[in-house]
């Protein structure tokens, strides 16, 4: 592709007159251990490196072309670049072009919120594939569409790599993409220029505010509120139980055909009622019935918890404006298990473990709460935080588990450069010297261990803070981890033991 159809549509470059604007690009790429001598390199400015600082990097390797918010003085005479007031709209829109705007070709479905994004869309995804819908999904659990599945790291990918994933769907025989659209992928352009033919918003509450994230919480739900404003959006679909529902739904152009969905609130379009819990058989999880425009059905779903209802709802909302019929819905939802997701995992015959990605305050929360319900001989939580960031997230996991687990055991969870034993210290606080309540192990394997030794008859545990995960980030490294794995091969062990 010659460099001025890569940059087509672009808008506010300044150009050089000297550049070469037919010249062959065969890619795109912002980092500099990836440069070739045919690529343009797009100088990206992030929340701890800048791209223009490792311009000349790329340039040694043979690159010629950049793309840069300021001149990039230290290049040698040869090196073209064209300045523009921002490197990542622009890198969304080069890389549309050099793709073929892949985004144009599928029914794209956005989910944002603070939590619920992941589930929803995993149960929007299973439906449509299930019923013959070929849907593709983006988003924490990572990339999925036919027989593919990839890590991702950030829920919503950048720009370029989403462009590409994009692509590679349609050329698999996708039609419908699910994507979980982040407060940071909106607010960093990462799904610019993207044609949202759906947005569902799940719930709202204070998360990602910090240094490197969002500087305050109206800034947060600004992000959010973009996405059913600045992206083309058809159909808009709400929960109209979260307080910011009508702030969002006042956002909303004008032509946005808009539903909302509820468990409280009055007339939405598709209401939960008769809600029960159920536990047989190692299975915990949810009935209601679900009313909509004059109709209802029964659901019957294997996660506990109202929150569980509301993500039900929203799939069950944007499956029916696809055509798929309630019987269908009823069917899928029976049977559909989301690794990571409040993952019931059949281990031990006397006791119920249950993974989750719970990590903030408010996930832990409602999951503590929702296992209570069923009134467990003892709740036990094995949690922990991130190093290197969101240090206030660790007071209020410690507080929220101290007044509703029965006993805490305090672990690493992607501790990163920092000490494992400060992270868990810093949690233990909030315990109040109420050291029988909990115990700190920081090796994560060894306290699903010593989980495994302490369970008895009807107790409930919570893994919580890694879900999906399959690895622990240590000294910056993403080391081999699933949690699942330790509890099955602990858990087999222990009958084996048993049995001699």
């Amino acid at each position: 592709m010659t460099l001025n159809a890569l940059l087509f549509g672009v808008k506010d470059l300044d150009i050089p007159q000297n550049t070469p604007l037919d010249g062959e690009i065969s890619g795109v790429c912002y980092d500099s251990r990836r440069a070739t001598a045919d690529c343009l390199f797009i100088c990206i400015k992030g929340a701890l490196s800048d791209g223009h600082f490792f311009a000349r990097s790329a340039y040694d390797k043979g690159c010629r072309f950049f793309l840069a918010q300021m001149p990039l003085s230290e290049l040698p005479a040869d090196a073209h670049v064209i300045l523009c007031p921002d490197t990542r709209r622009a890198l969304a829109e080069v890389s549309a072009n050099l793709f073929h705007h892949p985004a144009r070709e599928l029914h794209i479905i956005g989910i944002t919120g603070t939590k619920g994004k992941t589930t929803t869309a995993l149960l929007i995804y299973n439906i449509l594939n299930a019923c013959g819908i070929p849907c593709g999904y983006v988003g924490t659990s990572g990339v999925k569409y036919g027989s593919f599945h990839f890590e991702s790291a950030n829920t919503t990918p950048e720009s370029y790599v989403l462009q590409e994933y994009m692509r590679n769907m349609r050329r698999a025989g996708v039609t419908h993409l699910v994507m979980e659209v982040s407060s940071q992928a909106l607010y960093l352009g990462r799904v610019h220029g993207v044609p949202f033919h759906t947005a569902i918003f799940t719930n709202l509450s204070e998360d990602h505010i910090g240094e490197h994230e969002h500087p305050t919480f109206e800034h947060y739900k600004a992000c959010k509120m973009s996405l059913f404003t600045d992206y083309g959006v058809k159909y808009a679909l709400l929960n109209a139980d979260d307080p910011y529902c009508e702030e969002f739904a006042a956002r909303i152009p004008e032509g946005v055909t808009v539903e909302r969905f509820a468990i409280d609130a009055d007339k939405p379009d598709y209401r939960a009622t008769n809600i029960e819990r159920f536990k047989e058989n190692d299975r915990l999880g949810t009935a209601f019935t679900c009313t909509h425009h004059g109709a209802s059905f029964a659901v019957l779903q294997s996660f506990p918890g109202l929150f569980s209802v509301y993500n039900a709802l929203a799939a069950i909302a944007v499956c029916h404006s696809l055509g798929v019929s309630d019987t269908d819905i009823a069917r899928e939802l029976a049977d559909i298990s989301i690794a990571g997701r409040f993952e019931l995992v059949r281990a031990l015959p006397y006791a119920t473990f249950i993974i989750d990605y719970a990590h903030n305050r408010v996930s832990l929360t409602s999951a503590l709460e929702t296992l209570r319900a069923y009134e467990p001989k003892r709740l036990i939580c094995l949690f922990g935080s991130v190093g290197g960031r969101t240090f206030a997230r660790r007071a209020e996991l410690g507080s929220t588990a101290a007044e509703l687990a029965d006993f805490s055991i305090l672990t690493s969870d992607n501790p990163d450069d920092e000490d494992p034993q400060n992270i868990l210290r810093e949690i233990a606080t909030q315990f109040r010297g109420q050291t029988d309540r909990y115990i700190i192990i920081p090796d994560r394997a060894e306290a699903i261990r010593y989980a495994v030794s302490i369970a008895k008859e009807g107790d409930v545990f919570l893994f919580a803070g890694k879900g999906h995960e399959r690895y622990q980030l240590v000294c910056g490294e993403k080391r081999p981890f699933c949690e699942r794995d330790v509890l099955l091969a602990e858990c087999k062990k222990r009958q084996e033991l048993a049995m001699h």
